[in-house]
C-alpha cells in the first residue's frame, strides 16, 4: 500500500507560501480576492456565453475585482468607486433589457425511460 500523498503536498504548499510571505513576494490578500472576483467574473462569461444574465453578472464581477485592486494599490477613493460602479451596474441592467442580448439557453436533459 502507498502512503498517502496529502501530508508531502501540504508541507509543500505552506512552505512554498510561507516562503513568498517571508521574502515579501506574496501579494497581499485583499489584492488575491481582486484577482479573483475578476477571475470569477471571466469565467462566468466564458461557461455561460454572453446572455442576459451574464452580460450583468460577469462584467460587475471584473468590475468589482478592479475597484479593490485600485482601492489597495493605486490609494482610490471608495466612495467614487461605488458611485461608478453603481452606473455601471444600471447600465448592464439596461444593455441586459435588450433584445439583441439573448436569453439564457436552459440545458435539455434527456428524456427518461
Amino acid at each position: 500500500m502507498k502512503p498517502s500523498l496529502g501530508m508531502p503536498l501540504f508541507l509543500i504548499i505552506i512552505g512554498a507560501l510561507w516562503f513568498l510571505k517571508s521574502v515579501d513576494l506574496f501579494p497581499s490578500t485583499a489584492n488575491i480576492i481582486a484577482f479573483a472576483i475578476a477571475a470569477a467574473g471571466l469565467l462566468v462569461l466564458v461557461l455561460d456565453g454572453i446572455n442576459k444574465q451574464s452580460i450583468v453578472s460577469a462584467p460587475l464581477l471584473m468590475y468589482i475585482g478592479a475597484a479593490i485592486y485600485a482601492v489597495n494599490e493605486e490609494g482610490f477613493a471608495t466612495s467614487p468607486l461605488i458611485a461608478l460602479g453603481m452606473v455601471f451596474s444600471g447600465c448592464l441592467m439596461l444593455l441586459a433589457r435588450s433584445d439583441a442580448v439573448p436569453n439564457k439557453r436552459s440545458r435539455r436533459l434527456p428524456p427518461k425511460d
